[in-house]
């Protein structure tokens, strides 16, 4: 059966509707609340998608390819209804088929809640990877958990940002199938003994993993993978004895501890019991996810030795890399091979994506902590750490050492191939964190830079530019973004360039009203849109741009009647619940907004806002609309991004440094229309050995030293003056990030923007250069190179 085929049972989308409102839904059209449309339309979606997911599964293994398995702690999917509907070309019909019922499209979309499996651009990447591989037909299943209450819905209190749980999953989720009948049971604790001359691991710690599958279509349907998550169940989920005796909350005991292990997505790790709960999720959905690929493999083929022929296994950053130890355990415990065998076929199978350089982000673990959990785990990995060095006895780097387990340096020892996410992080890698090993293994590193798959990117979430491009090159570029490059000969004509100019403007209204009706502010929406949108840490620094603002206010107070460029400063990001210097910033940002925002003098020419509860819809409303893109990191700090290339895709232009994928960005799309700012990765490392590097700064530069006094003296606290004198002193005397020494030339590079977007016509011209200059950065590409380069996978769709 080929995978584009569809079935003749399948009803019209209208009669499917009806049915799925009247079966499903158990509803007439004369009682149905929104809810229940939204619902039913979804499986009617759904029922298609799953005519390709069953036609491209038997494929596959008829085909009996190479298969991929992405192991990763988050899957960002946003919403899944209109991604649906998009990719199998029923824009029209369901638009047509809901207007038929007094039902608008637009509505029952923005009903559907976001899944909350993921917090940032790993996350996100993930989504894309997964897109990617559906459209590109090669045959993958990602794997992670089902978190039930996600990382945490963010909302602010006088300011300070304040958690609670993302129930998402209160309603029913129209797009999984659940998979009772795949549960593996999976350890913790217990003791490693021997039997009959083998090692065997008996945990005293049980539970089981459940799958859950989620069919994800690639574009035009012609192919569909699988993302299946796992939640935690108990093995014994109930006592009759004790619920009979009375004690009802100790009966259901097991089931609601086995269940907290896909709770949340990174809890709290300031505690014991919160590390315990991490390092239990790695193993939890790595474990069940290799004893899954196992189980698949071995109902096709008997010899093992076989498995890196078939099999592909891609750790997303180091949260997986108990995968390695657990497959070869499984190998050489269980299944018998010697340990020599198993390392070679876990070596020949796993890969690893590193995407930072941050020492506390390359996950180490108490070793203590790890073998009391996993004590079996850890005799082999001292094993694998034995064998490689006995193979590289001149090695520094270890995967255990300082009673610490190093999962960085565990993932780059057991990969087959290791990867770093733009060109400068690769070239970083291998002059930084993994210099010694890759002396070793100089063949070891590759670079896969990261990109953006243009289906949610570009075609769904800007409609207009995307028929403007359609209208101008075809549709072809949906499917292979470099056929943006043909835009450039529009450029130049005004008439294109207007309706280019009338597209952007369109999405800044619609920004605006969106923003005016959930949060009660009216933005001007002539104003550049200035805009930062991702996770809130110093690195990234979130406290560079509101410490421009701050000063900018200051200068349009020093002259109200000066010709100053209207600005709308956004902000959107969430801070980890135990990382309080970055909820600071976000309390800074929302106080320094108060204020701005209530200045008469001030507030034609500057308004800032930070929009609460930042995930997937929300970037779909923010990126269309923005002129300037804040990618503003530490020079050496930032692995890749993507919302970069959102952002560039969508005829923003860039302010930043250059770190990560900014460095290829303005390659491509041309310095001149890029606004670089900043020292480089080389110069940050010299600068740091300055002792008194900011002090240098804020001495040499008044505008500097005015805000960060405004900051330190409460002009933005004035209830509680002293509320962000630790943020100042922070940035005064250590400002480990380089704040104080990058801010003039960031100062400088906002004005050169403010520059050109007096000139309507010249800023649209690099808007527009930046869009057709952006096709490079699809996830389409990024996902081909690992194909090539690390999987050696193929394609299954006919060409």
């Amino acid at each position: 059966m080929a995978a584009t085929s569809r079935s003749s049972a399948v009803p019209d989308l209208k009669d499917a509707l009806l049915q799925h409102l009247t079966y499903t839904m158990g509803k007439d059209p004369e009682h149905a609340k929104f809810f229940d449309w939204r619902m039913a339309l979804s499986h009617a979606i759904r029922d298609r998608i799953v005519d390709r997911w069953v036609a491209s599964t038997r494929r596959t293994y008829e085909q009996d390819g190479k298969r991929v398995y992405y192991l990763s702690m988050e899957f960002l999917i946003g919403r899944l209804l209109e991604d649906g509907i998009v990719n199998l070309g029923l824009v029209e019909e369901v638009g047509e088929t809901l207007r038929t019922f007094g039902i608008d499209y637009r509505s029952v979309l923005e009903d559907e809640p976001d899944a909350a499996l993921g917090n940032g651009g790993l996350g996100r990447l993930a989504a894309c990877f997964l897109d990617s591989l559906s459209t590109i037909g090669c045959p993958a299943m990602g794997y992670g958990i089902r978190y039930e209450n996600g990382l945490f819905k963010q909302s602010f209190v006088d300011g300070r940002q304040v958690e609670s749980p993302e129930t998402w999953l209160q309603e029913p989720h129209p797009w999984e199938f659940g998979r009772p009948e795949v549960r593996f049971t999976l350890g913790f604790r217990g003791e490693v003994t021997t039997e009959n001359g083998r090692t065997v691991w008996k945990p005293s710690e049980l539970l089981q993993a459940e799958a859950f599958d989620t069919p994800i279509v690639g574009w035009q349907g012609r192919w569909a993978n699988t993302l299946r998550l796992w939640a935690g169940r108990a093995v014994d989920p109930f006592d009759l004895d004790r619920f009979n005796a009375g004690d009802f909350a100790a009966a259901a005991e097991h089931e609601a501890l086995a269940r907290t292990i896909s709770r949340v997505l990174y809890p709290e790790d300031s505690n014991e019991a919160g590390k315990e709960l991490r390092l239990k999720q790695e193993f939890f959905f790595s474990a069940a996810s290799i004893r899954d690929i196992l189980r698949r493999f071995e109902g096709q083929h008997e010899d093992l030795r076989a498995l890196p022929k078939k099999v592909a296994i891609q750790l997303n950053d180091t949260h997986p890399a108990i995968a390695g130890p657990e497959l070869l355990r499984i190998l050489h415990d269980e299944r018998g091979l010697s340990f020599e065998e198993a390392l070679e076929i876990t070596h020949g199978c796993m890969n690893y994506t590193n995407h930072t350089l941050l020492p506390e982000a390359l996950e180490r673990w108490d070793e203590r902590l790890f073998g009391r959990l996993l004590p079996r785990h850890l005799q082999i990995i001292d094993r694998i750490d034995d064998a490689h060095y006995r193979a590289n006895p001149t090695r520094l780097l270890s995967a255990r050492s300082d009673g610490q387990v190093k999962m960085g340096e565990l993932s780059f020892i057991v990969a087959n191939k290791v990867n770093g996410v733009s060109a400068l992080h690769t070239d970083l890698m291998k002059k930084t964190v993994f210099k010694d090993l890759h002396g070793l293994h100089p063949d070891r590193i590759v670079n896969e830079t990261n990109g953006v798959t243009p289906r949610r990117w570009l075609h769904s979430c800007n409609p207009g530019l995307s028929s403007l491009i359609t209208d101008s090159i075809g549709d072809g570029w949906i499917a292979d973004l470099e056929q943006l490059e043909r835009l450039e000969p529009f450029i130049g004509k005004d008439d294109w360039l207007h309706r280019f100019r009338a597209v952007k403007a369109e999405n800044k209204v619609t920004l605006c009203d969106y923003i005016a009706e959930r949060h009660g502010m009216r933005l001007n929406p002539d104003a550049m849109f200035d805009i930062q949108i991702k996770r809130i840490h110093e690195y990234k620094r979130q406290h560079l741009n509101i410490l421009e603002a701050i000063a900018h206010w200051q200068e349009i107070k020093d002259t109200p009647g000066g010709d100053w460029v209207p600005r709308v400063k956004i902000f959107a990001g969430k801070a980890a619940q135990g990382y309080h210097f970055a909820k600071d910033i976000i309390h800074l940002i929302n106080d320094v907004a108060k204020v701005v925002n209530a200045d008469a003098e001030t507030r034609d020419s500057l308004q800032v806002i930070f929009l609460p509860n930042y995930n997937v819809t929300l970037a779909e409303h923010l990126i269309p609309a923005a002129d300037l893109s804040e990618q503003i990191s530490t020079a050496g700090k930032e692995a890749s991004g993507t919302g970069n290339m959102k952002f560039a895709l969508n005829g923003a232009l860039t302010i930043g440094t250059l770190d990560g994928a900014n460095v290829e960005i303005r390659e491509r799309v041309g310095e001149e229309n890029f606004f670089l700012f900043g020292m480089l990765a080389d110069e940050v490392m010299q600068r740091r050995m300055i002792h008194d590097h900011a002090q240098q700064a804020i001495a040499a530069d008044p505008r500097l030293a005015r805000a960060l006094e405004a900051i330190r003296s409460g002009t933005f606290s004035p209830q509680d003056p002293g509320r962000y004198v630790h943020i100042a002193d922070n940035l005064t005397w250590s400002d480990y990030f380089l704040v104080c020494s990058d801010f003039s030339a960031y100062w400088q590079a906002q004005r050169e923007a403010d520059h050109a977007y007096r000139d309507p016509d010249l800023w649209a011209r690099k808007a527009a250069l930046n869009v057709a200059r952006s096709g490079w950065f699809s996830s389409d590409r990024t996902i081909r190179g690992y194909m090539c380069d690390i999987w050696g996978a193929e394609s299954l769709l006919a060409p």
